[in-house]
Order: structure tokens, then sequence, then C-alpha cells
């Protein structure tokens, strides 16, 4: 699929979002391992950074100044001291298991979601930093538990076997199939869920700013390009996996700093 029909499928899912996802290269009836891995085509998710960075500093990103600046609200970013591994591992992690992890895992959602959202309060302290190392393992483990008994079957040796840590994570994660009434009821209300998982998102970034005034209606303003990043990826995460979401993400946050960082080394009086 090129880029421009992508475009055109991401618009069609913001009219009527859907749990359909465009076919990503998988190992034999392994959709952890695609979830997590299948969908990492990174010149493809380049194209996704490039286009969210253009639509921002074109469109959203001088709305959401010209918001802060009538609100008298000032960045907390310190150009002094710019959080790399922050902005490029941490977030990305932390915030796709909690805004978008559970958009197609959505039994998970229900002890991933807050575990995560205490580490992400927590922000990256050592503590918080190895729940969610545990919890992600948690998650990609059975990838790789299926494909080594995919591998043991092919080699002759009885399908059923399974690892210790195996078996210890099928009684973590439990039954992933969703019945089917209850995914027929998650199927009607998805749109619900997807837009207001997308506005929680936008509305973490309001910690970024300190203010001094404070008018309401300026604060959706201040964080559209949060909003309409996380509506991408929203559709990244169906459509390709979590994988694909975390990369991207990180991705995104990687550009702006990039600018941030060039500029003060090499235009020090601008940054000043």
């Amino acid at each position: 699929m090129h880029f421009r029909e992508e475009l055109r499928d991401f618009f069609r899912f913001l009219r009527k979002p859907t749990l359909s996802r465009r076919p990503v290269e998988r190992e034999a009836a392994n959709s952890v391992f695609a979830d997590w891995f299948g969908g990492l085509d990174v010149s493809r998710l380049l194209m996704w950074a490039l286009f969210l960075w253009g639509i921002n500093l074109a469109v959203f990103g001088p709305l959401a100044a010209m918001a802060a600046g009538a609100a008298g609200a000032e960045h907390r970013l310190n150009l002094q001291n710019i959080p790399w591994l922050q902005a490029l591992i941490w977030a990305p992690i932390v915030e796709e298991l909690v805004f978008r992890f559970g958009l197609r895992r959505p039994l998970l959602l229900f002890w991933v979601v807050p575990v995560a959202a205490v580490s992400m309060v927590s922000g990256p302290v050592w503590y918080s930093v190895s729940l969610v190392a545990i919890v992600s393992l948690l998650l990609i483990q059975p990838a790789f538990n299926r494909r080594k008994a995919i591998a043991h079957t092919k080699q002759g040796g009885a399908g059923d076997e399974q690892s210790v840590v195996g078996r210890v994570v099928q009684q973590v994660l439990g039954k992933q199939r969703v019945p089917h009434g209850v995914l027929r009821i998650y199927r009607q209300h998805f749109v619900w869920v997807l837009y207001m998982s997308t506005l929680a998102f936008a509305a973490l970034h309001l910690y970024n700013f300190v203010f001094t005034r404070m008018p309401l209606w300026l604060l959706p303003l201040m964080v559209t390009p949060q909003f309409v990043t996380g509506l991408v990826l929203a559709w990244m995460r169906v459509r390709r996996g979590i994988g694909a979401a975390i990369l991207l993400h990180g991705m995104f946050n990687g550009g702006p700093l990039l600018l941030v960082w060039l500029i003060i080394q090499f235009m020090p009086e601008m940054a000043a």
C-alpha cells in the first residue's frame, strides 16, 4: 500500500473507525508478534513523521502557539537540559500503553492501563521504569514463545510443550479472545473509545505548560497538535500494530527536539 493510499485510509478511519487492520508480515498464526513487530516499516513510518511535522509546523503548531501566548503560558522544556531519553523512549512506550494499547486488546486494558498510568504519573524513576519493563516483557513474550513452539513442532517435537515463563505469562494475561457479544458491543462504541482516549492523550500535554492566566476555551487549542498526532497514532496502532505506534511516537518527538538542539548549537542568540 502506497503512502497516498494509507493517507486516504486514515481519513476514512476518522469518519468511521474500525478495528480491521491492514495485512502485515507475520509469523504463522502469531498475532502478538505481528502486533509488536509486523508493521515496523521504518521508511513508511518516517513518511508519517514528516507528514505530522509538516501539518503541525504549518497549521496546528502556530495555532497552539497563539493560544499559549493568549493564555500567558510558557513551555516547561528546559533548553539547557533536553530530555532526550524521556522523549524518545520513555514517553512513547508508556503513553502508547496507556492510551492506545487497549484499542485492539480491550481485555488487557483493565490491568495494563492502570499499571502504565501509575508509571506515567511517577515519571522515569527506577521503580516505574522497572514496572513498565516487566509489563512490556509480559506483553511481548507470547510472540517469541509461540514462535519457539512452532519451530519445535516443525522439528518433530510436541506442539503443546510450553516453558515455565510461557505458562506464567498465560496465567497473567488470561484469555485474550474477546467473547463475541462483548466484541460486538465494543465495535459499536469503538468510535467513542478512540476519540476519548485521544482527547485524554492531548489533555495530558497541558502539563507541558506553566500558566499565569488560564481562559478555559483556549486549552483545547493549545494541545491541537497532540490531538491530531494522537489520531494518527491511534490509526497506526490499529492498522500496523502497537510497535509501529511506539516507533512513530518516538520519531515524532525526536524531530522538534532535534530542531531545538540545532538552534541552540548553531544559533544560540535565537534560543536566548
